[in-house]
């Protein structure tokens, strides 16, 4: 089969391929609360060993890790211009989890913008 026809399937994204897409942005969206998290724990001056020995950074880099591969995952399925623009999605994400989570202030401009975000990514999948 010719290259050129082979790329042509791969230009749709199933649902399981989306639901992990998704799942990748909430894990990459998630790894940022951890990280805000295990700033709070560091102490002036830094060491090796204050890294070393932060659970939260231990976690996020550790959650960062699996999310790569399932992203690597992905990008083997999925044409990079059809599952890049999902990330965008953490725009959104992050600042609501950091509001849940972490008490930050959740702005209307947030909302604008994600929904600008979300229009994107609809018009970046047709």
């Amino acid at each position: 089969c010719p290259y050129f026809i082979h790329l042509h399937y791969k230009t749709m994204m199933s649902k399981s391929t989306v639901a992990l897409t998704l799942l990748c942005v909430l894990c990459i969206s998630i790894g940022q609360i951890l990280f805000k998290k295990a700033s709070a724990g560091f102490d002036a001056p830094l060491s090796w060993r204050s890294f070393v020995l932060n659970g939260w950074l231990i976690a996020s880099l550790a959650l960062y890790g699996v999310t790569t591969l399932g992203w690597v995952w992905i990008l083997r399925n999925v044409p990079l211009n059809l599952a890049y623009p999902f990330m965008g999605l953490a725009f959104l994400f992050v600042p609501a989890m950091a509001w849940l989570v972490l008490g930050e202030p959740l702005h209307w401009k947030t909302f604008a913008g994600g929904l600008l975000i979300l229009a994107g990514i609809a018009l970046a999948s047709l």
